[in-house]
């Protein structure tokens, strides 16, 4: 299949503390550069000489890579890895510093929220908005407009202006608007993460539809089994650099396992840009051996610490904890006990028993849940652990079946001999 983006050395720098460009010269280029690719040529190069410093950093280094047309590519990779900032040059939102990206066909992109929308605008008002950026007819967007309407499910809300939307509202329209307008290349970052279950299940459906109808899709994610369930083709990026790039089970096996160690933990230590939303906001998580340090064994009891920042008075919370292994299998969900919390952190803990989970690799997700039936915010992947084998008392070296390898009590005990044996001991 004929190549639809095709990219040659990108590289982007990033000069810590830099929020706007303070020189006339730059931001003439730049206008210059933007009306380049507003009027079709479809490509822009920027090859600046660059020194280095201690105040710069390299988001992305020399990637190189081509995506055929009707392709669906996850992009994965662990935070600060370059996937949104990839993202962002395809979307044509910021410029590289190094390197040409050339396209064929029509760019729609979901981004983080509050991008693409006009905040004063109404829902309605960026529908059209977001087509005439698209470079679609004001019929075309009429043409799709009841659909876009029916698949965001907030039609009573679409003459507020989006700045009052929840985050769960924006992502709704916004992905309705960049799936259904038919850009010929549809880029979705994270930001489904925002959205309920089964609205998550509804954008990957649609994804397919859009893959099945020959366009190509970039999708990141840290949901490894959307990755798998939705991607033909995965691409891993580490420190701006692509790592490998391949058929999506291998890349993303590949990736679970480098990464299994580096997982046992993450902190965010800033609530503005932890993840979650308006409702609640992740801090910490955590596992570790319950008692003492070293590996995970299949014996080993488990601690999982949990912490968040709950910004609702008086709000009935639990967590929902769900234990996934690396086929995507949940091996089993768990929830914490609901209980009335005040604003503010929250810690939920979680003990697995040793002489439960079989050895392999695992992955957690949480959701956290209102009133012990909303889920109002989701986290995949949030952490990943090898659980290794221990010594065995039966001498077979091979990998022991089953999703889990429970240490389960037996009796064993010899009940003598009776009448009704003694034909068949007599021919042994």
């Amino acid at each position: 299949m004929r190549p639809v983006i095709t990219i040659e050395n990108l590289s982007k720098k990033y000069r810590l503390g830099q929020t706007h460009t303070d020189l006339l010269s730059e931001r003439i280029g730049n206008s210059l550069k933007a009306l380049t690719r507003k009027f079709g040529i479809g490509k822009f190069i920027e090859d600046r000489k660059t020194l280095p410093s201690d105040n710069e950093i390299w988001a992305l280094k020399n990637v190189t890579m081509e995506i055929s047309e009707g392709e669906v590519v996850g992009i994965i990779g662990s935070n600060g890895a370059g996937k949104s900032t990839l993202l962002k040059i395809l979307s044509r939102i910021t410029e590289p510093t190094i390197g040409r990206v050339t396209y064929e066909g029509r760019v729609g992109s979901l981004l983080e929220v509050g991008t693409g929308f006009h905040q004063e605008l109404t829902g309605r008002e960026n529908i059209y908005l977001n087509g005439a950026i698209l470079g679609m007819t004001k019929a075309e967007i009429n043409r799709k407009y009841d659909e876009i309407v029916s698949f965001s499910e907030i039609e009573k809300f679409l003459d507020t202006p989006v700045k009052r939307y929840s985050s769960g509202m924006y992502v709704r329209l916004a992905f309705a608007v960049a799936a259904h307008l038919e850009p010929e290349i549809l880029v979705v970052d994270e930001v489904l993460a925002v959205g309920d279950a089964a609205f998550q299940k509804k954008c990957i459906g649609k994804m397919q539809d859009v893959s099945i109808g020959g366009r190509t899709v970039l999708f990141v994610s840290h949901n490894m089994t959307a990755v798998k369930e939705l991607c033909n083709r995965a691409i891993w990026l580490d420190a701006g650099c692509l790592v490998n790039s391949g058929n999506t089970e291998a890349i993303v096996a590949q990736y679970l396992h480098e990464h299994a160690r580096s997982m046992h933990e993450q902190v965010w230590p800033d609530p503005d840009t932890a993840p979650g939303n308006e409702k609640v906001r992740m801090r910490r998580a955590s596992l570790a051996v319950e008692e003492g340090s070293g590996p995970i064994t299949i014996h080993s009891p488990v601690r999982i610490e949990i912490e968040y920042w709950n910004a609702s008075p008086r709000t009935e919370l639990l967590v929902s904890l769900y234990l996934y292994n690396l086929d995507g299998t949940c091996v089993f969900n768990s929830d914490s006990s609901p209980r009335v919390y005040p604003m503010g952190v929250i810690r939920e803990v979680c003990h697995i028993p040793g002489n439960l989970l079989n050895d392999g690799t695992y992955r957690i997700s949480i959701m956290i849940v209102r009133d012990r039936f909303h889920g109002i915010f989701r986290i995949d992947d949030l952490l990943v652990f090898d659980v290794q084998d221990a010594k065995r008392e039966v001498h077979w070296y091979g990998k022991w079946d089953g999703v889990v390898r429970p240490g389960l009590d037996w009796t064993s005990e010899f009940i003598g001999r009776s009448e009704t044996d003694s034909g068949l001991l007599e021919k042994s």
